[in-house]
């Protein structure tokens, strides 16, 4: 790899267990970048929050912390912007971690949101590479979804909190629409 220093967009304690070791073991010193406003509500952003300094104490990781938490300017981004809102929202979060890469003087920066089976890859790998080329960063987007039952087992060892749905007050209705 010829990245030394990387930011890792963290969306969750569980999703960060396994992509933090797969950076680590690909020799990048990584720091940690929670910044994740879809998460509602406050008291699931909160336990998220408290999961990944968890995993972040465990696993001595640096750890940027956004607590810019405001679900209106959230859901008027989301709004404003044609097409999917899961696209919105993970370019959203990602040109944030983009800026914070730069700030943080990492040479790149990628995403927790890759280990999920559940998220728009697609979405993820142009949302990362426009918000890259727009602060002159790379985005390192490598399809992690191999390494999920290994963040789950690691999660549950650790005794990290788990949600069930991706964060978003949508995404929490769908879920309980659907079952």
């Amino acid at each position: 790899m010829a990245v030394n220093r990387v930011l890792l967009h963290i969306c969750c304690g569980p999703c960060a267990t396994a992509v933090h070791g797969y950076w680590c073991e690909e020799g990048a010193d990584v720091v940690g970048f929670f910044h994740n406003p879809n998460i509602h509500p406050l008291m699931e952003y909160r336990r998220r929050l408290e999961g990944v300094r968890e995993l972040a104490g465990r696993v001595e990781l640096s750890l940027v912390e956004d607590l810019g938490y405001d679900p209106e300017a959230w859901f008027a981004q989301v709004a404003s912007v044609a097409g999917s809102r899961c696209a919105s929202c993970i370019g959203i979060r990602l040109e944030r971690a983009a800026q914070e890469a730069v700030s943080q003087q990492c040479e790149a920066f990628s995403t927790t949101l890759s280990i999920s089976p559940w998220q728009d890859h697609e979405a993820i790998r142009a949302a990362g590479t426009e918000a890259a080329a727009r602060h002159d960063v790379e985005f390192l987007y490598r399809d992690l979804r191999p390494l999920y039952p290994q963040s789950r087992r690691l999660s549950r060892e650790w005794g990290l909190y788990r949600q069930k749905y991706c964060g978003c007050l949508v995404s929490e209705w769908e879920r309980y629409r659907d079952s």
